[in-house]
């Protein structure tokens, strides 16, 4: 945190004597122990955001019905017996003549993807769950029913600066010294035609931000997805499948370039976009630009071509940061209106993209064919 911030420790601090009472009430000793305890990772886990609001620039529309993210199943089968590489190391994918490593990264600008040969969604659920937990993430969203897996929002301890205000009063109450930045990861799993995994990692990111004269206040701002730290991470994945640290790194610096012409339509006064490439590809690829865009994807339905989603302001997922906010904040959500952005098969080798009604409908609104544009902008 910048130094200018001390007043706002200050502040925090002269409420602890009174704090650490009602801490020690709401939460019992293990989770104070466990705050007061050492970093043992670099993310420490944030609560839970509330649902986000329809932006100003949205026109207000009737609050639809979310879709709940079924249950998950607790049979998925295990995972798959890992396989040996030329090399020798044992690897989740299965090698073959084209990929010795049983596995390959593809890219579409700079959005890349996990390949995962012949394994199956199910087969692949079970460690990338284990890689999540193991690096210190709390799961806000585990459905292997519609391949979704995402992080809540959490605290890069490794950004804070080791200087004097934390060895000092940091040693004592360390939960009351933040970073000021928080980190959201999001990974999608799609099965391929072939029997593969697509597996795809999404960053989105917050920083707090000091105002006012005296530096007292704060307010979060989004910051830009960062692809190289998914690149990161989708090594790490790499290495938590089997790979090496330099077959990960291989692999990672030369994807195989992937991607199709996109070409704008009009039907009936709705635009739809029109990609020259097969279904499971196109699928894969709006899941990419769904989560590079400010909509978040509720749920899918790969059979229907549906995805359904809505608008997400990060802002408001984050709750003001501060020694109280994180017991007395409001847990008051709201819904916001769904749209349904329909993938499907157009000719050979071509795939229509569109944002639908509930009835299947071209949606002609101006938010629908904002979705569009954004897509299609995202696409080329």
């Amino acid at each position: 945190m910048k130094r200018s911030a001390l007043l706002t420790q200050a502040a925090r601090l002269s409420v602890l004597s009174l704090g650490v009472g009602a801490l020690v009430a709401l939460s019992g000793c293990d989770t104070l122990n466990d705050w007061l305890a050492s970093d043992r990772v670099n993310y420490k886990t944030a609560a839970t955001a509330p649902n986000l609001n329809v932006p100003l620039d949205l026109s207000t529309a009737d609050i639809s019905q979310r879709y709940a993210a079924p249950p998950v199943v607790n049979t998925l089968g295990g995972t798959a017996a890992q396989t040996p590489t030329p090399t020798g190391n044992l690897t989740l994918g299965v090698p073959n003549t084209q990929d010795p490593f049983g596995m390959h990264v593809e890219s579409d600008g700079d959005c890349r993807w996990l390949v995962i040969d012949g394994r199956t969604p199910d087969q692949v659920w079970p460690q990338l769950k284990e890689f999540w937990t193991e690096n210190g993430f709390t799961l806000k969203t585990d459905s292997p029913q519609t391949g979704i897996m995402s992080t809540d929002w959490a605290e890069n301890r490794a950004n804070i600066p080791n200087d004097w205000f934390r060895n000092s009063v940091g040693k004592l109450f360390d939960f009351a010294y933040s970073s000021g930045t928080r980190d959201m990861f999001r990974t999608q799993v799609d099965r391929t035609a072939d029997g593969s995994t697509d597996l795809n990692v999404t960053h989105s990111a917050m920083e707090e931000v000091l105002t006012g004269q005296d530096k007292t206040s704060s307010r979060w701002e989004t910051r830009p997805r960062n692809p190289v730290l998914e690149a990161a991470i989708l090594q790490k994945i790499m290495q938590k499948f089997g790979l090496t640290e330099a077959q990960a790194k291989q692999l990672a610096d030369n994807p195989r370039p992937a991607g199709a012409k996109v070409v704008v339509e009009q039907n009936g006064g709705a635009s739809t976009l029109d990609l020259a490439e097969p279904f499971d590809r196109a699928w894969l690829r709006v899941g990419l630009a769904l989560d590079r865009t400010n909509f978040t994807v509720d749920n899918r339905d790969r059979e229907k071509g549906i995805y359904y989603v809505h608008y997400s302001d990060s802002m408001a997922e984050l709750k003001k940061d501060g020694f109280f906010g994180k017991f007395f904040s409001s847990n008051t959500q709201k819904s916001t209106r769904q749209f349904l952005v329909n993938v499907k098969p157009k000719a050979d080798a071509v795939t229509q993209v569109g944002v639908v009604d509930s009835n299947g409908q071209p949606d002609s609104s101006s938010d629908a064919q904002r979705i569009v544009s954004l897509l299609h902008a995202q696409l080329n």
